[in-house]
């Protein structure tokens, strides 16, 4: 027979894990955004250093140099960014999936137990 006090429960944990993966999920965009604007306010302030440096610049060769060293520079700290920011992603999806991961697994038990295997032809 249905109950009711078992189902109210189970809406009421499924409701709570939805709302702190929102929350959770949320939060970890907010990172990746404050994250992604440090970096930009960063790559700006970088590139303005740079050019001011390289207008006061007498030589081809010291300009040539320098434009080489910030190309450079510019391209690490660029990867570095991109990892950290898929890194971050990754963890974001990791924790989103999280509270849907035993429910999950204990679905496709059911599954496996309740589907026959039909038998290998020869």
């Amino acid at each position: 027979m249905f109950n009711f006090d078992d189902a109210n429960r189970k809406s009421k944990e499924a409701v709570d894990s939805m709302l702190k993966s929102y929350s959770d999920t949320a939060k970890g965009f907010q990172a990746i955004a404050s994250e992604a604007a440090e970096y930009s306010k960063k790559s700006f302030q970088d590139a303005v250093t740079h050019f001011e440096t390289l207008s006061g610049l007498k030589s081809f060769e010291a300009a040539f140099e320098l434009q080489t060293n910030y190309a450079k520079s510019s391209y690490e700290a660029f990867v570095s960014e991109a990892t950290k920011l898929g890194e971050m992603y990754a963890d974001l999806a990791k924790n989103a999936y999280k509270p849907y991961e035993a429910p999950m697994a204990a679905a496709a038990a059911k599954v496996s137990k309740a589907t026959p295997v039909a038998p290998a032809a020869a």
